[in-house]
């Protein structure tokens, strides 16, 4: 099963110290071993995406940080087919600001490659260069957004992108009801543009959530609990919160199962709300 792993931030400088508060909580690897890694992140106009094949050893959390600072970040492993190309089929997949990434797979979906293909515009059908389920549901997804106008909006509001994700899904689950597909999908969908992140479930998989407060100390950074207050770093690293969503845990702690059939909604203010019914 594929691993899928993202954060949203408060303070863009600190998104690495954030991802070094992970370690010991979540898995970046499980077995089978991933083939294909990626991580999409920000910087400031720019989206940065990084692909790496055939992963050796476990990569560290905070080296899945971007050189730059950035709100936002979306990492995701899985293992490829012999032979499929890691530049177009490697998650996350990136469409302008936005980024996704699908834990999980579409059940029947030979089936339901043609007729979810249809019901695309015919740009979205030219940007499926893969042949992965999960590219052709972000593809439902810019099409969702595109249907209300939105898929460039900085206002665009977090609770609508996740009502949006969740219809992607339950789209997806209807399809597949009317073909007579017996067994169920795992959709388990994460996206971002930087400026919000939204995540549902549907599916047996499990998807959790945590929100990180605000502490003085950081190894990272160099901050103690003996250094000055008057150090600004200090004061930064208080005001911090960052919101990151999970699919798998090393240690429970402080984190929740999101319930299947439920949304996460995030903002730039770190208010987590919860969306039913998908």
């Amino acid at each position: 099963m594929s691993v899928v792993l993202a954060a949203l931030t408060s303070d863009p400088n600190l998104l690495k110290c954030e991802l070094s508060r992970l370690a010991g909580q979540v898995l970046v690897q499980t077995e089978p071993r991933a083939n294909a890694m990626g991580v999409g992140a920000y910087a400031q106009d720019e989206v940065l995406l990084r692909r790496l094949a055939v992963v050796e050893a476990v990569p560290s959390l905070e080296s899945l940080a971007p050189p730059t600072e950035s709100e936002a970040l979306l990492f995701h492993a899985g293992r490829l087919p012999l032979g499929a190309s890691l530049e177009e089929n490697t998650q996350p997949f990136r469409s302008r600001r936005w980024l996704f990434a699908h834990q999980g797979a579409i059940s029947g979906f030979d089936q339901l490659r043609g007729p979810l293909m249809a019901s695309l515009p015919e740009h979205l059908q030219r940007q499926v260069r893969g042949g992965t389920d999960s590219e052709v549901l972000f593809a439902l997804f810019l099409r969702q957004l595109r249907d209300v106008g939105r898929t460039d909006d900085p206002r665009l509001e977090p609770h609508v992108a996740g009502r949006l994700l969740a219809d992607t899904a339950r789209e997806v689950v209807k399809r597949s009801m009317d073909l007579g597909i017996p067994r169920a999908s795992t959709l388990n969908l994460v996206a971002t543009n930087g400026l919000l992140l939204v995540a549902t479930r549907c599916g047996e998989e499990p998807l959790y959530y945590s929100r990180l407060e605000g502490g003085a100390e950081c190894e990272p950074c160099g901050v103690t609990a003996s250094t000055p207050e008057s150090q600004p770093a200090v004061g930064a690293h208080r005001r911090r919160r960052t919101v990151v969503v999970a699919s798998h845990l090393q240690r429970p702690g402080s984190w929740v199962e999101l319930p299947r059939g439920t949304t996460l909604a995030v903002g730039l203010d770190l208010q987590v709300q919860l969306l039913q019914g998908n």
